[in-house]
């Protein structure tokens, strides 16, 4: 293992695990690297550790941790399935200092040391915060620059902004307030490929040897991992990189349009920690990706609603087995050419953002364009969210990760109009739905995506549809609006059964639709525990929480 190699592999055990710490060590970086960034990065750090601070908390209370419930005197605001909105005065100057000492004694370290890593750079994106620009080129363009107000990053996991294996100058060069970042491209011999190689049109590509083919790499993972962890694999750098633009994801890079203007998304392998995950790729990700892209475009054309989705279809991917998961790539088409006149996507990310244009968020000025009022509003979005779903589920066994990060609505004449879903990586398929639908999808082996647990297929839509998605939408609409809470479940509620009335009637009534209703209005349902799943290490926690849509 070179020097290289080993300060990268143990810097999330050696990053800094106090507030204090932490922002010393980022004030240093800053100071050699921005100092200009450093008065603004300084003032913004009491603020973004009350929002790390309330994130955890919140999650602390929602998931029954520790002594938490016993320990909060304060009362904040309750919401749907157990969320509790806590008041910043009531949020300690170190979030750290929240964690029940029985945590640190057993291993909450490693969380302590990620809460801190996300105030302090949170605290750098607000210091840099750009605003969008007035004119962007294209629907990406204006996707990008809404989902750059979302500097928060997820809206309920207290360690969105981490990112453990960046240090400061990593942040202010990769990091989505940076304009611009780098792709690289380096020479694979072929025989040691899986899947076809990637073929971009920018004459920035350049060409590989006889025997090889090309692979692109993050500029940050070829100098920090690929070249030193993978010396011995006949793998070539390569002269030439391509000027790219990092999108929430980080891994996922939006492409300069091509030469007939069209625009493409990369995703590649990026072995940093954000939020509770390592952001390489599979290689069961990269070969699955195109397979069900083809097959989510033939169903979706099929429903009712298809024509109000749009997907954006992994065309490609490619790895290097012999490389783990970390010299992986996919392709993606993206969004440019496939709106109407008037039509505006908005990353469901961005919703909760601040515009600077009018200093409400962005959903309050799309509820305020909405010609009706916020219930309608809720009920129009979730005519628009979820029947397609829903359907999908019970038909075919597909459950759909769409949770914010991965849905970008679009709005017409302030109406909901349609849904853009990209990344597939995270859905579920239940085998036996799939099998009775007549389908047969090979996957790659070991692939986690299928399962033949019902609960888990309903666990992805219940989490991340309704409780992710709809649940913030909700909330930040109680706040710009005075929305009555429960009467906006009540028509999500009505939404879903009129959904599933469709389903369970007619002539051929789809099996599992009952259980399927009967599950998403039970009076608890399964909450994707985030901070006890990082306490567990590894796989889906669930934790059962009071559910709105029953009775």
């Amino acid at each position: 293992m070179t020097t290289a190699q080993r300060a990268h592999d143990h810097r999330c055990a050696l990053a800094p695990v106090t507030l204090a710490d932490a922002v010393t060590h980022a004030a240093t970086g800053l100071d050699a690297a921005a100092p200009d960034l450093l008065p603004a990065f300084r003032d913004h750090v009491p603020t973004a550790a009350r929002v790390v601070g309330a994130r955890l908390l919140g999650a602390l209370l929602r998931e029954d941790i520790g002594d938490a419930r016993r320990r909060y005197t304060g009362h904040g605001t309750r919401h749907a399935f157990d969320r509790v909105e806590v008041a910043p005065d009531e949020i300690p100057a170190d979030p750290v200092t929240l964690l029940p000492p029985a945590l640190l004694d057993t291993g909450g370290w490693a969380l302590a040391a990620e809460l801190a890593n996300a105030a302090t750079n949170l605290a750098i994106a607000y210091a840099r915060d750009p605003a969008p620009r007035e004119d962007p080129r294209d629907a990406d363009d204006q996707a990008l620059d809404y989902e750059r107000l979302a500097v928060t990053g997820h809206n309920l996991h207290p360690c969105g902004r981490t990112r453990l294996g960046w240090d400061v100058p990593d942040v202010l060069a990769h990091d989505l307030e940076t304009p611009a970042t780098t792709m690289r491209f380096v020479a694979v011999r072929r025989d040691l490929l899986t899947g076809d190689p990637i073929h971009l049109p920018h004459p920035e590509i350049p060409t590989a040897p006889s025997g090889y083919a090309v692979q692109p790499v993050h500029a940050w993972q070829w100098d920090a991992v690929v070249r030193h962890r993978y010396a011995g694999l006949p793998i070539l750098p390569l002269d030439g990189a391509l000027t790219v633009h990092p999108t929430a994801a980080l891994r996922t890079v939006l492409l300069p349009p091509a030469p007939d203007g069209s625009r493409h998304y990369l995703k590649v392998s990026l072995d940093i920690q954000v939020t509770s995950t390592r952001r390489s790729i599979s290689v069961a990700s990269t070969q699955n990706g195109p397979a069900l892209s083809r097959l989510l475009h033939t169903l979706t054309a099929d429903d009712p609603d298809g024509h109000r989705l749009l997907l954006l279809a992994e065309t490609a991917g490619t790895a290097v087995p012999d490389a783990g998961r970390d010299l992986a790539a996919i392709l993606r088409r993206g969004i440019d050419g496939r709106l109407t006149d008037g039509e505006t996507v908005v990353p469901g990310s961005a919703l909760a953002a601040v515009d600077p244009r009018t200093g409400r968020t962005v959903l309050a000025g799309l509820a305020d364009a909405y010609p009706g009022n916020a219930l309608d509003f809720v009920e129009d979005y979730a005519r628009l969210l979820l029947p397609p779903l829903l359907r999908l589920a019970a038909r075919h066994g597909i459950a759909l990760e769409a949770h914010l990060q991965n849905c970008l609505p679009t709005f017409l004449d302030g109406r909901p109009h349609r849904l853009v879903l990209r990344d597939f990586a995270g859905l579920r398929l239940h085998r036996p739905r799939l099998a009775a639908s007549g389908i047969d999808l090979p996957l790659w082996p070991g692939s986690v995506t299928a399962t033949d647990d019902e609960g888990e297929l309903r666990a992805k839509i219940g989490y991340t549809a309704f409780q992710a998605h709809l649940g913030e939408i909700i909330v930040q609409l109680t706040r710009s609006h005075a929305l009555d809470e429960p009467r906006a479940w009540q028509r999500v509620r009505a939404v879903v059964d009129e959904t599933y009335e469709g389903l369970l009637t007619g002539p051929r009534p789809v099996a599992g639709a009952a259980a399927d209703l009967a599950a998403f209005t039970a009076p608890t349902v399964a909450h994707k525990a985030l901070v006890r799943m990082r306490l567990a290490g590894a796989g889906d926690v669930h934790h059962p929480v009071r559910n709105p849509l029953h009775g």
